[in-house]
């Protein structure tokens, strides 16, 4: 390939995966993608606004392929290859969540979930007595040093070049060896038959998790196949507060939809941490602390039923020695 053209596909791929000011946020059901329209004849394909690995902004056009799921990624062998030169992070404001439920509501709808079933939750922590509750999404945190892979005895569960650790259920044998070491517990058993998928079963890819089979597990993919094509995961740009961002450590930037930043003067400046460091499992999602939270915690449980308010209480008035719920 010609310097050129490796050039050219190298700003495509940025130009995907760092949108400035052009993702559409706030779960719409919209394109992630959105630009200036074209008024003019000579102007017809769709421009998008991206940051350059060198700090500039630039107008570029719209590629073609820009796909929302279901698309067409590669199966289950190719799959396990991942995208070479990448490694994918996740970050969690703090300040910012308000327990909106719009992320998991996002996650679901993309990867064809029951209403039942959350990848993502969303909890309500409290550090200490004498602390202020906060709330904490939490999903997987695809570790670079992942117990899950190391005891799944068929390798169903593995990691990527890229840093993404994924399953391919097709090979998943429903042991739940990877449940018991997940010290996280974001892995779920499927034990009911997933709701139907307009995506056939010979397309099935782990890149999109769907569709997906009773007996096996499942969890949060970073929706690798989004990734795959240089777009926000669907908890990213679900998130109405702005709270989560995605992107490429090697390329030090991360996205929320509306802004980007540097992801490693973000994590120094912002005292951004992994949770629960002690383990070992280096994981690649960072929190950045709930400091000067944008929203009162109590906004958060107007988004849960009444009668499940209660288990709450504890937390609040600093009885629950546990503190997550």
């Amino acid at each position: 390939m010609k310097k050129k053209d490796s050039q050219s596909n190298r700003r495509k791929f940025i130009a995907n995966t760092l949108k400035l000011g052009t993702v559409l946020a706030a779960g719409t059901g919209s394109s992630v993608l959105a630009g200036k329209k074209a008024t003019k004849e000579e102007d017809e394909k769709e421009k998008i606004k991206v940051l350059t690995t060198d700090g500039k902004v630039i107008e570029v056009d719209k590629p073609d392929d820009c796909k929302i799921h279901p698309c067409d990624p590669p199966g289950p062998k190719e799959s396990r290859k991942g995208i070479p030169g990448r490694k994918f992070v996740y970050v969690v404001d703090l300040s910012k969540c308000a327990n909106a439920r719009k992320c998991i509501e996002g996650c679901q709808k993309g990867h064809n979930l029951a209403t039942d079933t959350e990848w993502m939750n969303v909890f309500l922590m409290k550090d200490n007595p004498e602390g202020s509750p906060y709330w904490f999404p939490r999903m997987c945190f695809h570790c670079d040093n992942p117990p899950c892979v190391k005891v799944c005895p068929v390798g169903a569960t593995y990691k990527r070049q890229d840093h993404l650790v994924l399953i391919d259920n097709e090979r998943c044998i429903g042991c739940k060896f990877c449940l018991a070491a997940c010290p996280y517990s974001v892995r779920i058993f499927n034990w009911e038959k997933p709701p139907e998928s307009d995506l056939p079963k010979d397309k099935y890819s782990p890149e999109t998790s769907v569709p997906a089979q009773i007996g096996t597990v499942s969890k949060c993919d970073f929706c690798a196949d989004l990734a795959r094509k240089g777009t926000l995961p669907y908890c990213v740009r679900s998130c109405p507060m702005g709270a989560l961002y995605f992107g490429d450590e090697n390329e030090d930037a991360v996205s929320n939809g509306t802004e980007t930043r540097r992801f490693k003067p973000l994590i120094k400046e912002r005292s951004g941490y992994r949770y629960r460091e002690e383990l070992g499992t280096m994981p690649n999602t960072y929190y950045l602390p709930p400091v000067d939270r944008m929203f009162d915690y109590k906004d958060g449980l107007k988004n849960i039923p009444e009668e499940k308010q209660k288990i709450y209480d504890d937390i609040i008035n600093g009885n629950d020695q546990n503190y997550m719920q």
